[in-house]
């Protein structure tokens, strides 16, 4: 009874995260909500695998979180620098730091 609650509440707080990513404010408000998504999804993922005795639910939402958190961080370093292949030297060099 108490894994179908925690179920309960978390497609709760998935509904609310999917609102913030579609009205967020700025691109990395709705970022930060998507990362939630997957995160919420992962939790969905590990109580349906409790709920229904099979374990290998775990190891699909390890993987999960391991490319959510990769995706994370590519589609912000692309927001910020506009290119995914940013080089920090070349940057220097511009500037004129060595």
């Amino acid at each position: 009874m108490m894994f179908y609650v925690a179920t309960g509440a978390v497609l709760a707080a998935l509904i609310f995260a999917v609102i913030r990513a579609i009205r967020g404010p700025t691109v990395f408000d709705r970022v930060l909500a998507s990362n939630t998504i997957g995160t919420l999804a992962i939790l969905l993922l590990a109580s349906y695998g409790f709920l229904t005795g099979r374990p290998e639910f775990l190891d699909i939402g390890l993987t999960y979180g391991l490319l959510n958190l990769i995706g994370t961080f590519a589609v912000l370093k692309f927001f910020r620098h506009g290119d995914l292949a940013y080089d920090i030297a070349e940057d220097q060099e511009k500037s004129g730091w060595k």
